[in-house]
């Protein structure tokens, strides 16, 4: 990683270049800040320009958090206050996920190691009878063949009783491993199938995204996408559907922008939650991502298939409810694919 020194260095490199190659913004030009966050972040701007450094997003962080030490107790909660719109404690989350999974590693090796000790006990019981075997060769009267047999079932009897408390002891931890793994499941947040968030994220970010809509006042968006009824009927083998559901995943990923958030809504449907993006905005997007799939033909052994998808649009609205958002953006989608030469259909709420 670069010094600071060095970064200084390559901005005054920089500053010697022609003025068509570097057009330096300036700050005083933009217009007035009206809130105490605008204030406090051309504050930043300010500081790291006056710095030399390059006002990177890892920069800005850095002296954000710096300088916001300094401020009054009042401010920084004011600021506090409206960051946690967008912060979801996710190292606190992080932490309690981490505690869980040492809980279920625990649990896990508390299995296998009372595994081992229940093959052991087997193991001893398979020796035991096979020592009563050679034993009872050599008696030779029925009464002292008796005796060996009382002695064998008084054996067998202890060792079935300690295995029959093992085999509940695991059967304990069995279900606690169980249910803690279903936690974990429950708390993530990744789609492993296909690659993307998975719904559970989704529907976090879409609320939260409602919220500060509300406080902020932008425009953001939502996509849904979904093969079309007509793609996915040409091909049968359920195989081959989830390798078209896939290959639609990868394109999403690729045409979204870093901010944008891909998830798997269920059912092989995907949602895009576009930040900062007005309808028309949302409209254009949509317009590429069908252009994009439908130039990516699929094949399949000799068999070439033209991917067809259908897309909901929606802008979202603090006012309007998640679910709600969601049903309009699936219906919009639903009637794009069962209108002919249409890509896309904007969900009116």
């Amino acid at each position: 990683m670069s010094s600071i020194s060095d970064l200084k260095h390559s901005q005054r490199q920089a500053s010697k270049k022609p003025m068509e190659e570097s057009m330096p913004v300036n700050i005083s030009s933009l217009s007035d800040p009206t809130s105490d966050l605008e204030i406090f972040s051309k504050e930043v701007l300010n500081a790291l320009i006056s710095d030399n450094l390059p006002p990177t997003p890892s920069n800005f962080a850095l002296y954000f958090d710096r300088i916001l030490e300094d401020k009054s107790e009042s401010l920084r909660r004011q600021i506090g206050a409206i960051l946690e719109l967008e912060e979801g404690n996710q190292d606190e989350k992080s932490v309690e996920l981490e505690k869980t999974l040492k809980q279920g590693f625990s649990s896990i090796k508390s299995l296998l190691q009372l595994s081992a000790t229940l093959y052991k006990n087997i193991a001893l019981m398979e020796k035991i009878l096979d020592k009563r075997k050679d034993e009872i060769k050599s008696i030779p009267s029925l009464s002292g063949a008796n005796e060996l047999l009382s002695s064998l079932g008084n054996d067998v009897g202890k060792l079935s009783g300690i295995l029959k408390k093992q085999v509940t002891h695991m059967k304990s931890i069995y279900d606690e491993t169980a249910t803690i793994v279903k936690q974990v499941e429950n708390e993530t947040i990744f789609d492993d199938q296909y690659g993307v968030y998975n719904k559970r994220y989704l529907l976090t970010k879409l609320d939260q995204e409602r919220n500060l809509i509300d406080e902020f006042k932008h425009k953001s968006s939502l996509i849904t996408v979904r093969l079309s009824r007509e793609t996915s009927s040409t091909m049968q083998s359920d195989k081959a559907q989830q390798l078209m559901v896939r290959t639609v995943a990868r394109l999403l990923l690729k045409t979204s922008r870093r901010s944008d958030i891909v998830a798997h809504y269920g059912e092989g449907i995907f949602a895009m939650v576009l930040k900062h993006t007005d309808i028309e905005s949302a409209k254009k997007a949509s317009e590429r991502l069908y252009d994009l799939v439908a130039s990516s033909n699929f094949f399949l052994a000799e068999k070439e298939i033209q991917l067809r998808i259908a897309i909901g649009v929606v802008e979202l609205n603090s006012s309007v409810g998640m679910e709600q958002t969601l049903l309009c953006t699936l219906n919009a989608m639903d009637t794009a694919d069962n209108t002919p030469n249409t890509r896309y259909m904007v969900c009116s709420q």
